[in-house]
């Protein structure tokens, strides 16, 4: 994740690595840390806006899960992947939901913050980092840029 503040980095974390996951997993995993991120922020009183380059992620949580929810958490196709997280992301989404902007982003098109996104879900993946951890490196952008991409 690329978090920003004043239109400026301020940090990027890494970590949440799963051996057995899917893109999908780590896309609602981030979106899930993101949403936790932007709640602590609000309590704050800041604002907080979460860009994210998964629809699919964004859907499970602000759209699907409502319907899956008032199903007792089943859908009609049977087995919802990646439950456990969609669950505590919509959770948290339900409570900031009227203060967070949620957008969806176009990946691999040059938006620093999510190729900067993108080179932390590949550092994750080389360093096997199971855990979500701040980037602590210095912030150069230039370099991060020229790390590995997903």
């Amino acid at each position: 994740m690329a978090v920003y503040r004043d239109g400026k980095l301020e940090q990027l974390w890494y970590g949440l690595y799963n051996p057995n996951g899917t893109n999908n997993t780590a896309e609602l995993n981030a979106l899930h840390h993101a949403l936790l991120m932007a709640e602590t922020a609000i309590l704050a009183g800041q604002t907080a806006q979460i860009l994210c380059d998964s629809t699919y992620a964004i859907n499970c949580i602000s759209k699907w899960a409502v319907g899956w929810r008032n199903k007792g958490w089943r859908k009609a196709g049977g087995e919802i992947k990646n439950l456990s997280i969609i669950q505590a992301a919509h959770a948290v989404y339900v409570r900031i939901e009227s203060q967070v902007q949620l957008i969806h982003v176009s990946a691999h098109v040059g938006t620093q913050g999510n190729e900067l996104a993108d080179r932390m879900a590949m550092f994750a993946v080389e360093s096997g980092r199971e855990d979500l951890h701040p980037y602590g490196e210095e912030l150069d952008i230039a370099a991060i840029l020229r790390m590995r991409r997903g």
